[in-house]
């Protein structure tokens, strides 16, 4: 898949990534996808154009399709902050993966939240981007401040 035209940034994400200061979802996930880990501290090494690069690479599962990601983030961080990413082995099968449950996760930040835990047809008609997102914002126990608004971006924020 080519890279995208913008990076792919998701409304609730403008405030705090449109300048590309935090690590946005989509290279959040290229990096769970890959098995990769950067601190907050590296990536902000990185100059703002390469940080939008890796901002633009497909969010996609198949690695196969794209995998000039790692090496790219590879080669921005030798150059630019003399460091290599950490690396770990990407989960086989991730809970945001499967459309026919919802992560327990989810229900503990709607909860704390004061918002409906979505049911499985709400989260079965959700991309996996979207089912990625809101479980990588769920994976603590405290709340989320970027949770509610992603529901509400996805037509999920229903109160209790």
């Amino acid at each position: 898949m080519a890279l995208t035209e913008a990076p792919l940034l998701f409304q609730f994400e403008v405030a705090s990534s449109e300048d590309l200061t935090f690590i946005p979802m989509c290279v959040r996930f290229n990096l769970d996808r890959f098995g990769l880990r950067i601190s907050l501290a590296q990536w902000q090494l990185l100059p703002y154009e390469d940080r939008r690069l890796l901002a633009r690479f497909p969010v996609d599962e198949d690695t196969e399709i794209e995998p000039n990601f790692d090496h790219a983030l590879f080669e921005m961080l030798r150059t630019h902050a003399n460091v290599e990413p950490e690396w770990f082995s990407p989960e086989e099968a991730p809970a945001w993966r499967d459309a026919n449950a919802v992560p327990n996760g989810i229900g503990n930040q709607a909860t704390l939240a004061n918002l409906r835990t979505p049911g499985v047809e709400d989260w079965a008609r959700l991309a996996p981007f979207q089912r990625y997102v809101l479980a990588k914002l769920a994976r603590k126990p405290e709340a989320n401040h970027d949770f509610i608004p992603a529901m509400r971006e996805f037509g999920l924020a229903v109160p209790r």
